[in-house]
């Protein structure tokens, strides 16, 4: 399979998955719009994807919206079946993935080291 086409899919099962969590079509209290798709790794053959989820709240809140999503995995695999135009749609799983909260960790880091200009 070819690399442009593996890029092409991951970028939009990850635009059709976040059109379904921020238009709330998937109905559970546990995943809401701060829940985010920052990443989706197919796998070579197209029948698998790793869905990566970030979230703004606190890292709890992440682990139950990424247990949901993986309950609801069924649903949302036969909603972007329609718009997704492959003969099968990847079986999807979800994963927690914290580099949001590591980005923001450096930025506070990098703004509370103490740099003085030499001019």
């Amino acid at each position: 399979m070819s690399e442009l086409r593996l890029k092409r899919v991951e970028s939009l099962l990850r635009d059709l998955v976040s059109s379904l969590i921020i238009k709330e079509r998937v109905k559970d209290p546990r995943v809401n719009s701060l829940v985010t798709i920052t990443d989706v790794k197919i796998s070579s053959d197209l029948t698998y994807a790793k869905v990566y989820v970030s979230s703004f709240e606190s890292e709890h809140k992440m682990l139950k919206a990424v247990e949901a999503l993986n309950h609801a995995a069924g649903f949302i695999q036969k909603n972007i079946s329609k718009d997704l135009k492959m003969r099968a749609t990847p079986k999807l799983s979800f994963y927690p993935d914290d580099s949001i909260k590591k980005g923001f960790e450096v930025n506070k880091k990098i703004n509370q080291l103490d740099i003085r200009d030499n001019d």
